[in-house]
C-alpha cells in the first residue's frame, strides 16, 4: 500500500486545510491512464470503492487503478517558502 513520509502527510493536510469546504476532507489521486500520469485533487471524501491511505491526519484517497500502480510506492513532497506543494514518487524499501 502507497506509504506517506511526515513531510507529504503535512502537505497534505496543508493543502486540503486552504480548501474550507472540505476541512475534513483528503487528497484523491488519480490514474489518468496511459502517459499522462496520475491526477491529484482536493476531495471531501473517498468515493466507494477508493483506498484511504492515512498519516498522522493526512488522508489520500487512491481510485482503483491508482491504489493498484501505487501500492509499493512512498509519497514524498517538497514545501517551498511561497507555499507551493511539488510531490514525488519513489520505490519502497
Amino acid at each position: 500500500m502507497l506509504t506517506l513520509t511526515q513531510t507529504a502527510a503535512e502537505a497534505v493536510k496543508e493543502i486540503v486545510s486552504r480548501v474550507p469546504a472540505v476541512q475534513d476532507g483528503g487528497v484523491r489521486i488519480r490514474d489518468t491512464g496511459g502517459t499522462g500520469g496520475f491526477e491529484l485533487s482536493v476531495a471531501p471524501d473517498p468515493q466507494p470503492a477508493d483506498t484511504v491511505v492515512v498519516t498522522d491526519g493526512a488522508r489520500v484517497f487512491l481510485d482503483e487503478t491508482a491504489a493498484i500502480a501505487l501500492e509499493d510506492r512512498v509519497l514524498d513532497a517538497e514545501l517551498s517558502e511561497d507555499g507551493a506543494v511539488r510531490f514525488a514518487l519513489a520505490a519502497q524499501g
